[in-house]
């Protein structure tokens, strides 16, 4: 069988299962979850049924599923005894009597079309003859990991000021965030960018870019960025927070010294 058509198989079980696990917990905001996931699974099996153990797909797949389990981790944990997202809940009333079609196509199958996308450029790593590490590699990785360092970070500072009882209420302008008011996003964004330069080291690795471009948009102008900036632009705050920080690329600040 195919090896695109295997992986695509392969994701659509993956979609079903979590929709119904989203039924069974009365949950739409399981797919967060599912999300990082998704990625580790497509990125095992092609690299198993890619036959293709060198250590570029090695590499490439120990990051994804790094990259997975934290972000994975992160959201169970943020999620765990609180109700369900407000942009889900949001849908769950707008939708009304079409919210399962919609859950189940708007949610979990739309999310897993731009799953497989996403992940072209590890599908193309996985199914490339073996070739040796080059500088590519190496410029990808360093982006990948600067890239996972603030992603990290910039969720760490978060959890970690929603934490303290005297922040509530207040928007968060601290740390990473001071300099960009999404550090997670940006964070997420550059690790994409990196296993597409990564992807480019192997032949026909240039169409890997569309997962880069593709995730950079839904971020930046669809999914992620915009919903947030909606929610938050009520907040008594929000308008000198724009004027400290950018909205995702972090705005370097040089300070004068005094004479």
């Amino acid at each position: 069988m195919n090896y695109y058509l295997i992986l695509a198989i392969t994701l659509l079980v993956f979609v079903h299962l979590w929709f119904v696990i989203s039924l069974i917990t009365k949950r739409n905001d399981v797919a967060d979850i599912a999300w990082g996931l998704g990625f580790i699974v497509l990125t095992w099996t092609s690299f198993f049924i890619g036959g293709q153990a060198e250590t570029r797909s090695v590499i490439t797949a120990i990051l994804i599923s790094v990259w997975g389990i934290r972000l994975a981790w992160h959201i169970h944990t943020r999620n765990k005894g609180k109700a369900e997202d407000y942009r889900y809940l949001a849908w769950r009333q707008q939708w009304g009597k079409w919210f399962l079609l919609r859950s189940y196509l708007q949610v979990f199958i739309l999310q897993g079309a731009f799953l497989y996308i996403i992940s072209l450029p590890i599908l193309l790593i996985h199914k490339s003859e073996n070739s040796p590490i080059i500088w590519l590699d190496i410029v990808g990785i360093a982006i990948w990991m600067f890239g996972f360092y603030f992603e990290a970070l910039g969720d760490a500072q978060l959890v970690r000021f929603k934490k303290n009882p005297n922040n509530k209420g207040k928007l968060m302008q601290d740390g990473l965030w001071a300099y960009t008011r999404h550090p997670n996003y940006f964070g997420e964004v550059v690790q994409w960018w990196g296993i597409g330069i990564i992807a480019l080291s192997v032949k026909g690795g240039w169409m890997g870019m569309i997962g880069p471009i593709t995730i950079t948009y839904l971020i930046v102008k669809v999914s992620g960025i915009p919903m947030l900036e909606n929610k938050m632009q009520f907040h008594p705050d929000f308008a000198n927070y724009t004027q400290k920080a950018n909205a995702f690329f972090p705005r370097i600040v040089f300070t004068k010294k005094n004479k």
